[in-house]
């Protein structure tokens, strides 16, 4: 029996790996790393199906390192443990061989789904990590900051995979169809490709398993009611790890903007229903308290704080409910993205502007040469004058006059802005 396409069609050099070409490509860091045989540990985040596990085994090949592979879904310490301890024979191999500890190569050690893995397996690898025994590449759909301690993290540099783009797709269909020897036999003929794009969603494993269910089917057609009509009879479940995990997420969170609560719901159900992990859905709920109602109710992000917090303590089933509340509070309560604005308009400013320097009234004077040198000189303690205010700059000379935060329409930030126009007078009025 034939192996899938996907591995079939799986890459062995850098100039056959399709896509990521911000990591790969000529001059790319990644590249660069492998090519200088200077290799660090690191972590590739990225949706599935776009090359996590195709990469490091390039890695290795090219480097010539021994190579070992870790699923955290079926590994546990005890298997961390065993591969260490062949880094350990490795390492001593090696010092055998080489005099010059610069010509030693630490074997790599490939963690697919990284994030899953516990606190106490993650601490196992710190060492090894650390002295150097092993070069960690580790695979993760899930944001790193969140699900990788940090101690670990701190090791590992991270590095963004994105979804594929319309043209690498399109060029891994035609090297399916022209390349691999059980599809070319076929002679399957492409007359349009907009359905098969939309479903592969970026997702290079999705494409490949299109035209494999293609080639199963006998058509020899790849159009757009052929694709359609092949997924609609083969329909694929929620899958977590998927293109539908992040469709209903995002549908999800778009209900709760939209201030339908019935619509947040639902996809609350779908994703409770389809297994989704609780705790994503209670990170979405605080980002979402903290984007999407902001300022309108800071007690958002409260309630949403207390959901992850109720969850982690009741567990599940019972944990459904306190997701349920906060939903529905969420979706129901006021909406601004006035703060979201205003950080993502001063990060512009900053990128532009560059270290801008602060004014010396507004710095410290710990020392006598620091007060000498007029720092802090100037400077008024707000809590001295009436209201606890008093007018002094606090921005760069270059930024005088610069406002960041406009307040949006809900009754909350009108009453803010009326302060702050209370306070400073024109000064602080919308531009």
């Amino acid at each position: 029996m034939a192996s899938p396409l996907a591995e079939r069609l799986r890459p062995h050099t850098l100039d056959e790996y399709i896509g990521q070409q911000h990591l790969v490509g000529q001059g790319a860091v990644l590249r660069q790393m492998i090519e200088s045989g200077n290799l660090s540990s690191f972590i590739l985040w990225g949706p599935p199906g776009v090359g996590k596990t195709t990469l490091a085994k390039i890695i290795a090949h090219q480097l010539e390192r021994p190579f070992y592979t870790l699923s955290a879904v079926t590994s546990g310490v005890k298997d961390v443990r065993d591969v260490i301890d062949k880094a350990r024979q490795v390492r001593r191999t090696q010092q055998g061989l080489f005099a010059d500890q610069t010509d030693q190569r630490s074997p790599i050690l490939f963690i697919d789904e990284i994030h899953r893995f516990s606190k106490s397996q993650q601490d196992s690898l710190l060492s090894a990590v650390e002295e150097g025994l092993v070069t960690l590449i580790g695979a993760t759909t899930e944001n790193p900051s969140f699900e990788v301690i940090t101690p670990l993290l701190s090791r590992c540099q991270v590095y963004v995979l994105k979804p594929l783009g319309k043209d690498d797709l399109l060029t891994l269909l035609h090297r399916a169809l022209e390349q691999d020897e059980v599809i070319r036999e076929q002679h399957i003929e492409v007359r349009e490709t907009e359905s098969i794009l939309r479903y592969a969603g970026g997702d290079a494993r999705k494409m490949l398993n299109i035209i494999e269910l293609v080639s199963n089917s006998g058509t020899t057609v790849i159009d757009n009611t052929t694709i359609t009509q092949l997924l609609q009879q083969n329909p694929v479940a929620y899958d977590k790890d998927g293109e539908l995990h992040y469709d209903i997420i995002s549908a999800f969170i778009k209900s709760i903007r939209g201030s339908d609560p019935d619509g947040a719901i639902y996809w609350l159900a779908r994703m409770i229903a389809g297994g989704e992990d609780p705790k994503f859905i209670a990170r979405r709920l605080v980002i979402s308290a903290s984007e999407d109602i902001g300022l309108a109710n800071p007690n958002a992000m409260l309630v949403a704080n207390a959901c992850f917090d109720t969850l982690t303590k009741i567990g599940w089933p019972e944990g459904r409910i306190p997701l349920a509340m906060a939903t529905v509070y969420l979706a129901t309560s006021q909406k601004s993205n006035s703060a979201y604005l205003a950080i993502d308009e001063a990060l512009r400013e900053v990128q532009q502007s560059g270290n801008l320097p602060v004014p010396l009234h507004l710095r410290n004077a710990p020392t006598k040469l620091m007060e000498e040198l007029g720092y802090s000189d100037g400077y008024k303690y707000a809590h001295d004058y009436p209201n606890h205010f008093v007018k002094q700059q606090f921005m760069p000379d270059e930024l005088q006059g610069r406002i960041f935060w406009h307040a949006q329409g809900s009754p909350a930030e009108q009453r803010m802005a009326e302060w702050m126009k209370h306070l400073w007078g024109e000064e602080k009025e919308e531009n």
